[in-house]
């Protein structure tokens, strides 16, 4: 309802699927919201199973890999609106905000307009998603690191960030989110830098809902493996000794 003051916004990372990833803080923030405004990823198709959504505004601004979508821009000028009528705005993202979720994006926007906003954290789909088929990021004796890179632009794309050469030799768990049109050079590029095409490398796709799929290969058939089976977004994929401790033996 609106209060005839300015409102505030709260940012909530819904996790990577299943309604009771989302933590019991962000549960509080939905239901004290005014306005919530859903993406595609995250709990938001099960918002009524969770939460009594009679007297709330849900705004759906999906946003699906390369797929039509609402610009960023608009959904920070969305933000911005209903906050300045005196809303409770709550953004649901999938996953983490923070980890490519560009919640930083929308943090800037409230402040630049001035306006109060709180961040949620939640569970990123980089580990859970990994975890749900039974695959740890990190394992004693096997490997102390990770590393989670967005694979939504290819090796030697000018606006890419990844040193993908470097991945290969650093050693350590590699996750890959939003990279299922580009596994193929990904894949091909970490083993041109001296990643063994043996390697294990698993997908998950559809990570922690009903749908959930899981396939096991190697660095080398990976891509080939996802390109047989149809994996689409969402999805993740991890490199490394660890993907194949869960169906070893």
């Amino acid at each position: 309802m609106s209060t005839g003051s300015t409102g505030h916004i709260t940012l909530v990372g819904g996790g990577p699927g299943a309604w009771d990833l989302l933590t019991i803080r962000g549960l509080r923030a939905l239901e004290a919201a005014d306005v919530i405004l859903v993406d595609h990823l995250g709990p938001a198709a099960e918002l009524a199973e969770f939460i009594d959504i009679d007297g709330k505004e849900v705004v759906d601004v999906a946003k699906l890999p390369y797929a039509k979508q609402v610009a960023q821009e608009r959904i920070n000028e969305l933000l911005v609106s209903y906050a300045r009528e005196g809303k409770h705005v709550a953004r649901l993202k999938g996953g983490d905000p923070f980890v490519f979720g560009r919640g930083f994006e929308e943090l800037q926007a409230a402040a630049a307009a001035g306006i109060a906003c709180d961040v949620v954290p939640g569970v990123t789909s980089a580990i859970s998603v990994p975890a749900a088929a039974q695959v740890p990021v990190t394992q004693r004796g096997v490997t102390h690191a990770f590393t989670v890179v967005s694979g939504h632009l290819p090796p030697g794309h000018d606006k890419s960030l990844v040193d993908w050469a470097s991945l290969a030799t650093l050693g350590g768990t590699i996750v890959v989110v939003m990279g299922v049109r580009n596994v193929r050079a990904i894949g091909q590029s970490l083993i041109d830098a001296g990643l063994n095409p043996t390697t294990p490398a698993a997908v998950i796709q559809d990570g922690e809902t009903s749908n959930q799929r899981v396939f096991f290969a190697t660095a080398e058939t990976l891509a080939d493996v996802m390109e047989a089976e149809g994996v689409s977004a969402p999805a993740v994929y991890v490199f490394g000794e660890v993907a194949g401790l869960a169906h070893a033996g």
